[in-house]
């Protein structure tokens, strides 16, 4: 009998192994030290005073996302393919276990068509932010544009009903990922051109005898369309994420981006110029619509020096308040500069720091929605942490990470 079993168990993984082409297994841990520090000024009924704050910990993903996943194809002949990609995010500084695949879920079919995708996955107006970053949209380098979109959604997400799409930590109310997306990706071969268009349902159960349902939060729409040579690449990104809020004709955030880069062999320069608006539409006169903008602009250098690469960028965003009262925008600029040692393929050392200066930083309402009097630093640190400024203005900071990486 178990000479049997044994037997019965040779055939079934032999015929998993000829239906399955391939399966992979791959992973990132990154762990280093992180500091940040800020200035602000405290303002209300108080006379205004510095205030620094700092705090240093142990974190991950400074230099690439911890990760732990697994993908495989399955060639069916024709030309067609099936794919799975299960991709789970990995808290290796404290030990958290796997919760969820929440950096993608993904199951696709292929072909000379292109590529049809369900499930989980990045955003099209996301990838420009980080495809066109120097620091790859991690640590304290992160592109100042993707800090002020994740802030912004974070903001809304809590100002609308609590986290959407993966928790506050995963991007929320569809800026980095969405879920229940339906995905088409133009097939590789034409000239360069490459593109995508994506759809990601609500699932809102719509009551025909209840005016205004259903909510269409959790409504994603966008695409983009790009092309490139090798050497040069640019691409065009729109989205926009549908909401729930107080506002009686809905609200939603429409970012447009352009991103490019060129590699000139000792040095790979990336550009990017980003449009987000906060679109809040009210009832008729009583409540006129706002729409709060944030422009974002990012410049940054990518030179190989031996086996190391050296990093920089600069970036602004400007903040337009809707409400149209006077000396109500805000501005952040970000200088931020690092080094990536190679010791193997799949082994680095990294080290990154970056300075961030705040115009008028209690007009800023991307933590607290329209109510930006509370503020916990709307848009000047990246993850893993932002220190709390309650009851004061965020005036400047300063971050560094430095750490190892490993991938398998």
């Amino acid at each position: 009998m178990k000479q049997l079993m044994l037997a019965l168990s040779a055939l079934a993984a032999a015929g998993t192994a000829a239906a399955q082409s391939s399966l992979t297994v791959f992973g990132v841990i990154d762990a280093g030290v992180s500091h940040y520090s800020t200035k602000s000024r405290s303002w209300g009924l108080t006379l205004p005073r510095q205030v620094t704050q700092s705090q240093t910990v142990l974190s991950n993903s400074g230099y690439n996302s911890s990760r732990l996943g697994f993908r495989g194809t399955e060639d069916l002949g024709g030309g067609l393919a099936a794919s799975f990609w299960l991709e789970a995010p990995v808290a290796n500084d404290t030990g958290g276990g796997i919760a969820n695949f929440g950096r993608r879920s993904t199951v696709s079919l292929s072909g000379p068509f292109g590529e049809l995708r369900l499930g989980r996955d990045y955003t099209p107006s996301f990838w420009n932010d980080g495809v066109f970053d120097p620091f790859g949209v991690n640590g304290v380098g992160t592109n100042l544009i993707a800090v002020v979109n994740s802030n912004l959604a974070a903001a809304r997400a809590l100002a609308t009903g609590g986290p959407l799409n993966g928790g506050l930590s995963a991007g929320t109310d569809s800026y980095l990922r969405t879920s229940n997306a339906i995905s088409y990706f133009l097939p590789p071969g034409l000239a360069g051109v490459y593109g995508q268009v994506q759809y990601a349902l609500h699932e809102n159960v719509d009551t025909s005898t209840v005016p205004g349902s259903p909510s269409k939060r959790g409504r994603y729409a966008g695409g983009r369309l790009g092309w490139t040579d090798g050497k040069a690449d640019v691409a065009l990104g729109y989205g926009e994420s549908t909401l729930t809020s107080t506002f009686a004709g809905g609200e939603k955030i429409k970012s447009l981006n352009l991103g490019g880069s060129y590699d000139f062999g000792m040095v790979k320069v990336f550009g990017e110029w980003s449009r987000v608006r906060d679109v809040r539409d009210g009832a008729a006169f009583l409540a006129p619509r706002l729409a709060d903008r944030y422009d974002g602009f990012m410049a940054g250098v990518n030179m190989p020096v031996g086996a190391g690469v050296i990093r920089a960028s600069l970036a602004r965003v400007n903040f337009k308040n809707g409400n149209g009262l006077p000396d109500s925008d805000a501005s952040v600029n970000k200088l931020a500069l690092g080094y990536v040692h190679h010791l193997s393929k799949r082994t680095a050392l990294y080290a990154t720091v970056t300075r961030i200066g705040i115009r008028n930083g209690h007009n800023n309402p991307t933590v607290m929605g329209v109510t930006p009097l509370v503020l916990s630093l709307p848009a000047i640190l990246p993850q893993p942490a932002y220190i709390s400024t309650g009851g004061m203005e965020p005036r400047s900071a300063v971050g560094y990470d430095f750490g190892i990486r490993h991938a398998f």
